[in-house]
C-alpha cells in the first residue's frame, strides 16, 4: 500500500470549494438540503480518491469500486425513499 499524499491535498481543497459553494447556495436559497447534497458529493468524491491512491487501485478495480458504490448510493435512497413515505402514510393517519 501506498502513501496518501495526493488524496489528502485534493480532498482539503475540495473541502474548501464545497464550504465555499454551500455557504454561497445558503445565502441564496435558504436551503439546507442542498447544502447536505454538496457534502455527500464532496465526501464520495474524496473517498474514492483516497482508496484509489491508498490501495494504489488499476483501471478496471477503479472502475469496479465507483460502480459498486453507485448501486449502493442508489439502494440506499431507494430504502430511505421507501422509509419516507411509509412515514408521511402515517402521519396522514393520524
Amino acid at each position: 500500500m501506498a502513501s496518501a499524499d495526493w488524496s489528502i491535498a485534493v480532498g482539503v481543497f475540495e473541502f474548501f470549494l464545497a464550504l465555499i459553494a454551500a455557504i454561497i447556495i445558503y445565502a441564496i436559497k435558504r436551503q439546507f438540503y442542498l447544502i447536505m447534497y454538496l457534502i455527500s458529493a464532496a465526501v464520495y468524491i474524496f473517498m474514492i480518491c483516497f482508496a484509489i491512491d491508498v490501495f494504489n487501485l488499476s483501471k478496471n478495480w477503479i472502475l469496479l469500486l465507483l460502480a459498486l458504490s453507485s448501486v449502493l448510493m442508489m439502494l440506499l435512497g431507494w430504502y430511505i425513499g421507501k422509509e419516507a413515505q411509509k412515514d408521511k402514510k402515517q402521519k396522514r393517519k393520524k
